[in-house]
C-alpha cells in the first residue's frame, strides 16, 4: 500500500497530549516478544531521539516567535512518544541483552536499507558500516554469555548470524576520513534522503545507548569494550550523517525529519505483530501526519516552496525487519578488506599507503591492547572457543576471513591469530549451553 501522507491531516497537535498513565505503559515481555518487535522498539526511540534534538538545535538558531512556538508544541509530543517507546523495554532486559538487540537493529536494518538504495555511493557507504556493526554483534555475543549466560539466539532468534566480521581494532579510524560526499538535495530521491535520516538516527541512539550505559557493569574488560564500540559508533554517526547535503534549509530539514518519522511510523505499523506496540505505531503515526502537515505549512509559508518538491508524494518503507542472512554472507565474503582511502572512497587493505591517515589512530587507540580481541581471549579461556551461531560453512570461514580482513599493521599486541581461530574452531559447544 502506498499513500500520499502530505494528504493525510492526522491528529492535530494540539490535541495530542496523553495522560501519564498512556505515556508510561506497560512494558513488553522480553521472554515471549518477537526479536523484530524489539529492533522497531529500539530504532523509533532512537528516531524520536533525533526528532527531539533537531527541534531543539532549530529553535535555538531561529529568531522567529511564532516558528519557535510551534516547533515547541511539537518537541513536547516528540519527548513524550520517545518516552512511552523507551520505556516499552522491561527492566528484567540486562543491558547486555538490549545490547544485542541494539546490533541487531544496525546489521538487518542497514541491510535492508542498502538493498533499497537507489544511489550507489550510498549503498557502497551503508554495505561498509554494515560489516563494523556485524562485528560488533559478535563481540556483544561472548559477553552476554559469560556475564548473563545467555546465547545470541535468546535475543536474535535465529534471524541474524553471529560470527567474525571486519575485526572492530580495525574500525578505529582518523575520523575525518569517515567523512563521504553528501547527495545533491535537488536531484536526491526522497528513498535515499529518509534512508540515511533513518539510519543516522540509529546509529546516533547506538552510541548514546552504549555511552550512557556501557560503565554500568563492574567488569573493566567489558566496560572497555563498551567505550571502544561507542568510539566507532562516533565514526558511523559522522559517516553517515555527511552524506546528508548541509545545503538544505533548517525548514527542509524539519520537513524530512518528520516525513522519515512519519514513514517509519507507517512502517513499523504495517508490520508489528504485537498487538499493544501496534497500536502505539498507529497512534504516533497519526501523530506525526498532523506534525508533518505543521512542517508543511512552514515550508510554504516562509521559503515559498511545494513540499512534494522535496518528499514527493507517496510513503517510502525504510525499516522494514526481516532476516537479512544471505545478502550479511555475501558482503562478508567479498568486502570484508575494504577500508576507507582516505578521500571520500574506498580501497583494499592491500593497496592501503605506509601513511594511511588512520594507522597512527590506530597506534594509539590500541595501544595498551584492543578490549574487543580481550572479549575473545576470556571466552576462549573460559570456553575454549567463541560464540557462533551461524551455519558450518560460513563458521569454518572464520580464520579465512580474518586472514583477509585483519590489518598487518597497527595491530593491538592482544590480537586473536588466525592459528587461534582455527583452534577455536575445532571445539565444539556442548548442546546444553
Amino acid at each position: 500500500m502506498t499513500f500520499n501522507p502530505l494528504e493525510e491531516k492526522g491528529i492535530p497537535v494540539e490535541k495530542q497530549l496523553r495522560s501519564w498513565q498512556k505515556i508510561v505503559q506497560r512494558p513488553f515481555d522480553k521472554h515471549s516478544v518477537d526479536c523484530y518487535s524489539r529492533t522497531r522498539q529500539i530504532l523509533m526511540n532512537g528516531i524520536e531521539v533525533e526528532a527531539w534534538n533537531f527541534k531543539h538545535n532549530f529553535a535555538r538558531n531561529c529568531a522567529d516567535p511564532e516558528v519557535k512556538k510551534l516547533i515547541a508544541l511539537s518537541r513536547r509530543i516528540e519527548d513524550m512518544q520517545q518516552t512511552t517507546v523507551n520505556w516499552m523495554t522491561p527492566a528484567c532486559q540486562t543491558v547486555l541483552e538490549t545490547t544485542l538487540g541494539y546490533e541487531q537493529v544496525a546489521v538487518d536494518l542497514t541491510a535492508w536499507l542498502a538493498q533499497n538504495e537507489p544511489d550507489d555511493y550510498v549503498k557502497e557507504t551503508f554495505n561498509f558500516g554494515l560489516l563494523e556493526d556485524f562485528d560488533h554483534l559478535y563481540r556483544y555475543s561472548q559477553w552476554a554469555y559469560m556475564m548473563d549466560g545467555i546465547l545470541p539466539d535468546n535475543i536474535l532468534q535465529g534471524m541474524t548470524d553471529v560470527v567474525i566480521s571486519r575485526p572492530t581494532q580495525n574500525h578505529h579510524n582518523d575520523n575525518s576520513i569517515r567523512l563521504r560526499t553528501h547527495y545533491d538535495r535537488t536531484t536526491a530521491s526522497p528513498q535515499t534522503k529518509v534512508n540515511i535520516y533513518t539510519l543516522v538516527s540509529g546509529e546516533q541512539q547506538t552510541h548514546n545507548f552504549y555511552a550512557e550505559h556501557g560503565m554500568m557493569y563492574a567488569n573493566d574488560d567489558l566496560r572497555r569494550t563498551y567505550g571502544e564500540i561507542c568510539d566507532v559508533e562516533e565514526e558511523h554517526v559522522t559517516m553517515y550523517e555527511s552524506l546528508i547535503d548541509p545545503e538544505e534549509t533548517p525548514f527542509e530539514k524539519l520537513l524530512l525529519h518528520e516525513f522519515t518519522e512519519v514513514c517509519t511510523y507507517y512502517n513499523c505499523y504495517k508490520d508489528e505483530v504485537d498487538d499493544q506496540l501496534k497500536q502505539i505505531w498507529e497512534e504516533f503515526l497519526a501523530f506525526e501526519l498532523g506534525h508533518l502537515q505543521v512542517a508543511a505549512d512552514l515550508l510554504k509559508k516562509h521559503e515559498k516552496r511545494d513540499p512534494e518538491e522535496i518528499i514527493g508524494t507517496k510513503i517510502v518503507l525504510p525499516c522494514h525487519f526481516e532476516t537479512q542472512k544471505e545478502y550479511v554472507t555475501n558482503i562478508l565474503e567479498n568486502e570484508i578488506d575494504k577500508r576507507l582511502d582516505g578521500g571520500t572512497g574506498y580501497t583494499t587493505i592491500d593497496k592501503l599507503p605506509d601513511n594511511w591517515a588512520s594507522y597512527d589512530a590506530q597506534e594509539i587507540v590500541n595501544g595498551d591492547g584492543a578490549y574487543t580481541e580481550q572479549t575473545i581471549r576470556l571466552i576462549k579461556s573460559s570456553l575454549g572457543t567463541d560464540i557462533v551461531t551461524a551455519d558450518n560453512k560460513l563458521h569454518k570461514k572464520q580464520p579465512e576471513l580474518l586472514k583477509r580482513g585483519l590489518e598487518e599493521k597497527a595491530q593491538a599486541p592482544n590480537t586473536v591469530s588466525v592459528e587461534e581461530y582455527e583452534e577455536m574452531g575445532k571445539v565444539k559447544i556442548e548442546a546444553s549451553l
